[in-house]
C-alpha cells in the first residue's frame, strides 16, 4: 500500500509525513507540494528539507494561476496585509466568513489534484494535516471534519473506490498535533509556518501565534527558533 502526503512544510503536514512514514515505510511514501502562488519560498524550502530528511520521493505542482482572482492577503499578487493577531482576534471582525488568509478553496483543489497524482502513482490514500484549530469559527472551512467527509466520499466514489483520504488530526487541537510529532520525532526545526517569509518567523500572525502555544503547551521550546 502506498500513501500520498501534502506536505507544505509546516507543523501539521510534516506530522503527517511522519506518521505515514511510520506507518506505511519510506518507500511507499510520496510527498506533494504545492505552489500557490504564496508570497515567499520558505514554506516550499522547508517542504523539501522535511521530504529530503524522510528520504520519500518529492513531487511539485504550480497552480498559483488558479488564484490569480483571489485577494487574499498570503498570495503575492495581493496589496492587503497580513493580520499580526490570532485568529481568534480576527474572526471577532469577519461577521462569521474566513479569514483574510483563507485562500479560496485551497484544501479542495489540493486534494482533487492530490488524488489524480495519487491515483497515477499507484497509491490508495491521500494523507493531509487539516486539524480543528484552524477550523473553528469558520476560520478555514476546508479544514472542518464536514469538509473532509464530503471530499473524502467525492474522491472515494470519482476514483472508483480505488482512493480514500486521512486526515487523523481534523479532530484535534494543534497542541495534540505537536505531541504526537514529539512522541515519533519528527524533525520540526526544519520546518516553517510564518506567513511573512524574513530571514526568522515574525511570532505576530496568526499561524506564528498557533504555533507558538502548541509548543508552549507541550512544555517545550520550539525547534525552529
Amino acid at each position: 500500500m502506498k500513501a500520498l502526503v501534502l506536505v507544505s512544510g509546516g507543523v501539521d503536514s510534516t506530522t503527517c509525513l511522519g506518521m505515514a512514514v511510520e506507518k506505511y515505510g519510506r518507500e511507499n511514501v510520496i510527498a506533494l507540494s504545492i505552489f500557490y502562488g504564496q508570497k515567499h519560498e520558505k514554506e516550499m524550502e522547508a517542504s523539501q528539507k522535511v521530504a529530503a530528511w524522510y528520504q520519500v520521493e518529492h513531487l511539485y505542482l504550480d497552480l498559483e494561476k488558479i488564484f490569480q482572482y483571489s485577494d487574499c492577503s498570503l498570495l503575492s499578487h495581493s496589496d492587503q496585509e497580513i493580520p499580526e493577531e490570532s485568529y481568534a482576534e480576527q474572526l471577532k471582525k469577519t461577521d462569521g466568513s474566513p479569514v483574510s488568509t483563507y485562500v479560496p478553496f485551497r484544501n479542495g483543489l489540493f486534494l482533487s489534484s492530490a488524488a489524480s497524482i495519487a491515483l497515477s502513482k499507484g497509491c490508495s490514500v491521500i494523507y493531509y494535516g487539516a486539524h480543528s484549530d484552524d477550523a473553528a469559527g469558520n476560520a478555514y472551512p476546508d479544514c472542518s471534519d464536514a469538509f473532509n467527509q464530503a471530499m473524502g466520499q467525492a474522491v472515494y466514489i470519482g476514483s472508483g473506490n480505488q482512493l480514500t483520504i486521512e486526515a487523523p488530526f481534523v479532530t484535534w487541537t494543534k497542541a495534540e498535533v505537536v505531541k504526537k510529532g514529539l512522541e515519533i520525532g519528527v524533525p520540526y526545526e526544519l520546518t516553517w509556518s510564518c506567513y511573512e517569509g524574513g530571514e526568522k518567523p515574525c511570532g505576530k500572525c496568526g499561524t506564528c501565534i498557533d504555533r507558538a502555544q502548541a509548543f508552549a503547551l507541550n512544555g517545550v521550546a520550539d525547534p525552529a527558533l
